[in-house]
């Protein structure tokens, strides 16, 4: 087991956390990525360096945004890669 300094956006100094949990738009600590759950996507995601879309392939809902997400950024001129968990637990490059 292992620990990730983080802190939400609502505590002390959420400039100098490492890991800012957030619903906000704001990048507060000058994050180079942002992972999104729950559907998200900021309005804009220009100042970081990568995104991560984190969704349940086994929920045709989420599925059906995720590929949404996919198109949109793929349009925007972004690279977009698809990664998904194996049986054993790996992560496993699709496309």
């Amino acid at each position: 087991d292992s620990f990730l300094a983080h802190a939400t956006d609502r505590e002390a100094y959420p400039a100098e956390q490492p890991i800012l949990l957030t619903t906000g738009e704001g990048d507060p600590n000058a994050a180079q990525i942002r992972f999104l759950v729950d559907g998200a996507v900021p309005a804009d995601l220009s100042g970081y360096e990568r995104a991560v879309f984190l969704f349940d392939g086994h929920d045709a809902a989420q599925l059906e945004g995720a590929r949404g997400h996919w198109k949109t950024m793929k349009e925007a001129g972004h690279t977009v890669t698809y990664w998904q968990q194996t049986p054993d637990r790996r992560w496993e490059r699709k496309a």
